[in-house]
């Protein structure tokens, strides 16, 4: 199964899409979200978000500023100030 993961700024849905894992730049230090996760939210910091599209793939990094990151049963979302 699959990671559904959005990254959306106040102007546009940034990324929407299925994947295997995303490291994202919490405030209190990077966190790895897996499909599955229990739910959790957190502030971001500015940083990049890595995005593993499989479990051997080299990851896409997407830099981001501010914002929140959510984890819950529908997957991840993260509401970034700026991103890209």
């Amino acid at each position: 199964m699959a990671l559904h993961f959005e990254l959306v700024t106040p102007e546009k849905l940034v990324r929407s899409a299925e994947v295997y894992q995303v490291v994202v730049p919490g405030t209190e230090g990077d966190f790895g979200v897996l499909e599955g996760h229990a739910p959790f939210m957190s502030t971001i910091r500015d940083g990049a978000i890595q995005v593993f599209e499989s479990a051997n793939s080299a990851p896409e990094s997407i830099p981001v500023v501010g914002g929140f990151a959510e984890v819950n049963e529908n997957g991840l979302t993260v509401l970034a100030e700026k991103a890209g």
